[in-house]
């Protein structure tokens, strides 16, 4: 079994199929098709399903797509070893994000590491669960991952980076801002209150419906998974939202106004990564993230 082998299967999971994985390989279907059943022949067994046009994977399939992404991820990495000898001058850097994570601390690191590496191109993917970062991790689909939990985030076998601790707070709706003057308010202040909810797993959800369960009479008017809407909703006068601390500098930009709510919850932020076979420019990220959370430490103490 060769890598590129290994390359042209992953292709046609990525692009749903063999026709699309053909053009983004630059090579001709029927190649591509040979190459597959070449790899098939040599496992000895099937790897995809074939369903008129559509290739589904098979089960021996699914469990090669974990291994098939790590010796990639391993080749990259031994050539980026090879090439950092003349330093970080090229690569690229896969990173999974959960949305507020993406907001910050991820802007920050990626102006401090694209201000010294330049030539290395990042490719940022989304995910809505820690589960999802940490499988993406441990499957090496990406090298590094920023994760939002309840509490801090432990996993067996995955190193992990504690970053920061954000304050939920209130993103408010212009159009019903009733609240008193000041920076915070309590959780039984939302009573009579029409709010923007993330969807349910989320921390931001459990505050509104643990609110809701001890008798805070607030509306949720419109649930969210993408939570690049809430901002415009929030805008639009339709609710309030509830959201971490990340968001505040965004919605203030935007004219809004942000209050704590207390009692505080905290989402844990953290950077999540392999614990051997990084590339250089994985590395080099890390190198960046802990000198951020060593200056947000020194912050705190001044």
């Amino acid at each position: 079994m060769d890598t590129r082998k290994l390359k042209y299967f992953l292709a046609v999971v990525d692009h749903d199929g063999f026709n699309r994985a053909a053009e983004h390989l630059l090579i001709a279907q029927p190649s591509l098709s040979q190459t597959i059943a070449s790899l098939e022949k040599e496992l000895g067994v099937p790897l995809f399903h074939r369903i008129g046009r559509r290739a589904v994977l098979s089960e021996a399939g699914k469990e090669l797509v974990g291994p098939a992404r790590l010796v990639m991820r391993d080749l990259d990495a031994a050539q980026s070893a090879v090439q950092a000898l003349r330093g970080l001058r090229s690569g690229r850097l896969d990173i999974i994000t959960m949305p507020s994570p993406g907001i910050e601390p991820l802007t920050s690191m990626t102006a401090a590491f694209t201000g010294l590496h330049p030539e290395v191109r990042l490719n940022v993917s989304a995910a809505f669960t820690p589960e999802e970062v940490i499988e993406s991790v441990r499957s090496g689909s990406t090298e590094i991952g920023l994760a939002g939990s309840s509490s801090p985030i432990r996993v067996p076998g995955v190193n992990v980076l504690d970053v920061e601790r954000q304050p939920l707070i209130l993103i408010v709706n212009p159009q019903a801002d009733t609240f008193p003057a000041g920076s915070t308010i309590q959780r039984e202040d939302l009573d009579g209150h029409r709010l923007i909810a993330s969807q349910r797993g989320s921390l931001m959800r459990w505050l509104v419906d643990d609110a809701l369960a001890h008798g805070v009479e607030a509306e949720i008017v419109v649930e969210v998974a993408h939570r690049t809407s809430i901002l415009p909703l929030v805008l639009a006068g339709v609710g309030h939202a509830v959201m971490p601390s990340s968001w505040a500098p965004t919605a203030h930009k935007a004219g809004l106004r942000t209050l704590q709510i207390e009692p505080v919850s905290h989402l844990d932020v953290a950077i999540l990564s392999r614990k051997d076979g990084l590339t250089p420019a994985a590395r080099a990220f890390l190198d960046v993230a802990k000198r951020h959370v060593a200056q947000e430490g020194a912050d705190a103490d001044s």
